[in-house]
């Protein structure tokens, strides 16, 4: 059995501000998988069903983000479940808008909720899936309003990007575990793209040079008939 985690702030008020992109991941897998949002256990909502053979339970925390611990803890319990079959999805300030990367453990970086997740499993060893959301770019923009901001459109186009690619990257990791996943989730698309063209202009930079030495060598051989000289002849 795995428990996914999504991290975020209960109320409508929340749902749409980048702090909440952890609700947003599960909601939209439980809407793909058709699942129901019908159980209430240890103050979380609960959403579960089978992925392949195994067991997955869905869950949002209904304390505040910062205490998401406080739910997580008694669930965890309660399932008697080890902490490699818990995920948690929750957003990223140290990475671009819409970026997502699969760590197997770690600090919380500075993120309340995971820290009091954490706390409160008594471990660092747990999966986390993170989607960025940036940081301000105005530094006198305070923390706690950015990540409680409701994103532009053009940042939330990448930041649904993000989400829908998180989504995408559970089932795998359910059916594929952490290590195949991370080499397939954690590959910047763009960066490939960029180091694919560096490649080639490199290969094609190399291709010039030595056409121009072939070049160059061909020109500085002397001809057949600047080698050819006249035998000197007797008078």
């Amino acid at each position: 059995m795995k428990l996914i985690v999504g991290l975020g702030n209960p109320g409508s008020q929340y749902a749409q501000t980048r702090h909440n992109v952890g609700f947003r991941v599960v909601d939209k897998l439980a809407t793909q998988l058709g699942w129901q949002w019908n159980e209430h256990r240890n103050r979380a909502v609960l959403s579960n069903g089978n992925i392949g053979p195994e067991k997955v339970v869905l869950v949002k925390p209904l304390t505040l983000m910062n205490n998401s611990g406080e739910a997580v803890g008694p669930l965890v319990h309660w399932y008697k479940l080890p902490p490699e079959d818990i995920l948690v999805v929750y957003d990223e300030l140290d990475l671009p808008v819409g970026k997502v990367r699969l760590r197997s453990n770690g600090s919380a970086a500075g993120h309340n909720g995971l820290e009091n997740v954490l706390l409160h499993l008594h471990t660092r060893n747990i999966a986390r899936l993170r989607i960025g959301i940036g940081r301000p770019i105005h530094n006198r923009m305070d923390t706690i309003h950015y990540v409680l901001g409701i994103p532009p459109t053009d940042e939330r186009i990448l930041l649904e990007r993000g989400e829908d690619r998180a989504v995408e990257a559970i089932p795998l990791i359910i059916k594929q575990g952490l290590a195949t996943t991370m080499n397939v989730i954690n590959v910047d698309p763009e960066a490939e793209e960029q180091r694919r063209q560096q490649r080639e202009q490199r290969a094609a930079e190399r291709l010039r040079r030595t056409a121009e030495r072939q070049a160059q060598q061909e020109q500085d051989q002397p001809s057949d008939e600047s080698q050819t000289q006249e035998e000197p002849r007797n008078s």
